[in-house]
């Protein structure tokens, strides 16, 4: 984590003498890895708990809308209070409160009711936009705008090997001691992540910069109407619709345990097994959009998102067996791996400097209203009209995602001038 051209080197948030790639594992790569695990631990164990509630599969959707809520709620705040108080207060906390949130669903699963449970799901919601907001804001304040795309995604690589290896984890642990177990190992895998970067991660916004942008309120405001950012928000929004299906909401797993009757520990392979494909996709994606530009990898993976999602709801449609399903299973995450990391290295590249924290406050506001519209729209129609009909629409949002970046978004990175560095 080095200090981009807009900042200088008392800037930069980590302590002298490590090498800045051990800097960034330890300081953010470290919780990265704990926070996917949290995504991923529960997402084969929740639909068994919700069938323990004896709840509907629309209501059992709700275990995944009140997580995205907790989220979309805590989107502007944490934002604004990066600007005021530092990046790095709400980079430790936000773990804590996810870590808190774990305990609590690991107490609901042994004595609790369902709306125990959906009170505990946003309150992981919440810590982890915290720790969402303020890890991005420190890749902003001190990567170079050359970097950005690589640490950006590889940030996305290491979170999906913690989320895409905990529904393993958390399936045989599910089976082996308990539907409590997997949370109550989350929790204390997520407190022991925040040590190392209590100690390398410092403050990349000093009090004396935060005080200057306070001082411009009203027009940081009026920075987030600026070209491209309105379209990048549009963009954003609809990707997230399709993301959040598959990675936030989880409800692509809802499907296969309802219909198919796969247990928790069927769900933990089937969805693990993906890490081995979709992962170095995303630690390649970076160095593309790095070197040629960020289209060249968002309108493809986007395209290839829509067709994915199409494969699934035609498995719906025609009532295919297992194992077409598993072959569209396969394709989603392989696109999926494609295009994340895309949303938020486009907002590193058209952040306004003087206001990065509100910036992505807002980035994160649009972004978890279109990943809580995903499985709240996906159990209304797949209640109302069935499956196939509610993974169209998330081909849908897809596919208008990708013309949206094809044809009204002019290209975010920018390179710099050759004849300008001759000089």
């Amino acid at each position: 984590m080095r200090p981009n051209d807009e900042g200088s080197q008392s800037e930069a948030p980590a302590r002298r003498g490590l090498h800045p790639q051990l800097r960034l594992i330890l300081g953010l790569h470290v919780p990265a890895i704990a926070l996917g695990l949290g995504n991923g631990i529960g997402l084969p164990v929740l639909p068994e708990l919700t069938k323990l509630y004896g709840v509907s599969i629309v209501q059992a959707s709700w275990v995944f809308v009140v997580l995205l809520l907790g989220t979309l709620v805590a989107s502007l705040p944490p934002g604004m209070l990066i600007d005021r108080i530092g990046r790095r207060w709400i980079l430790l906390a936000g773990p804590v409160v996810v870590a808190l949130s774990s305990l609590l669903i690991a107490k609901a699963a042994v004595s609790g009711s369902f709306s125990e449970l959906l009170v505990y799901r946003f309150i992981a919601g919440v810590g982890t936009q915290m720790w969402m907001q303020s890890r991005i804001t420190v890749i902003a304040d001190t990567g170079a705008v050359q970097q950005r795309g690589k640490q950006v995604t590889q940030m996305f690589g290491v979170q999906s090997i913690g989320a895409l290896s905990g529904p393993l984890i958390g399936g045989f642990a599910a089976v082996a001691w308990g539907l409590w177990s997997p949370f109550l190992i989350h929790a204390g895998l997520t407190l022991l992540s925040i040590i190392p970067t209590y100690f390398v991660v410092k403050e990349s916004a000093p009090a004396a910069r935060r005080a200057a942008e306070a001082a411009v309120e009203g027009s940081r405001w009026a920075l987030l109407l600026r070209k491209p950012i309105p379209t990048v928000f549009s963009i954003q929004f609809l990707t997230n619709v399709t993301r959040g299906a598959v990675f936030e909401g989880g409800v692509i797993l809802l499907y296969p345990s309802y219909v198919y009757g796969l247990d928790p520990a069927e769900l933990g392979v089937l969805r693990s097994a993906m890490a081995v494909g979709t992962v170095p996709i995303m630690f390649s994606t970076g160095f593309v959009m790095d070197r040629f530009g960020r289209k060249y990898i968002v309108v493809p993976g986007l395209l290839l998102t829509s067709l994915s999602m199409a494969s699934v709801s035609v498995t719906a449609f025609a009532g295919l067996s297992l194992s077409w399903f598993i072959a569209s299973f396969v394709f989603v995450h392989l696109s999926m791996g494609v295009i994340s990391g895309n949303m938020q290295t486009l907002g590193t590249d058209v952040a306004p400097p003087q206001a990065r924290g509100l910036f992505f406050g807002m980035s994160r506001l649009v972004a978890q209203g279109g990943s809580t519209a995903s499985p709240t729209s996906f159990g209304l129609l797949s209640g109302t009209l069935g499956f196939g009909a509610a993974f169209v629409l998330l081909a849908a949002t897809a596919f208008a995602a990708a013309m949206v970046v094809a044809f009204f978004l002019e290209e975010t990175l920018r390179k710099p001038d050759k004849t300008a560095v001759d000089r």
